[in-house]
């Protein structure tokens, strides 16, 4: 996600805070948090699958 993105996903929740949003906002709004949110669990994803686990009674083996 760029940083124009998340950027504005921070002024619509001011705004919404603010003075509140309109329709076309509020789908906006959701749609740029829901492409936020596959972006971390896509993320994460990645991070999970890459650890190698390790056996500490292994390494006492040595």
């Amino acid at each position: 996600m760029t940083k124009e993105k998340i950027d504005r996903i921070n002024e619509l929740a001011r705004k919404s805070r603010e003075q509140g949003l309109t329709d076309e906002e509020k789908r906006e709004q959701t749609e740029l948090r829901f492409e936020f949110r596959r972006g971390v669990v896509a993320n994460l994803k990645s991070q999970l699958d890459n650890i190698e686990f390790v056996d500490a009674a292994d390494d006492n083996k040595k």
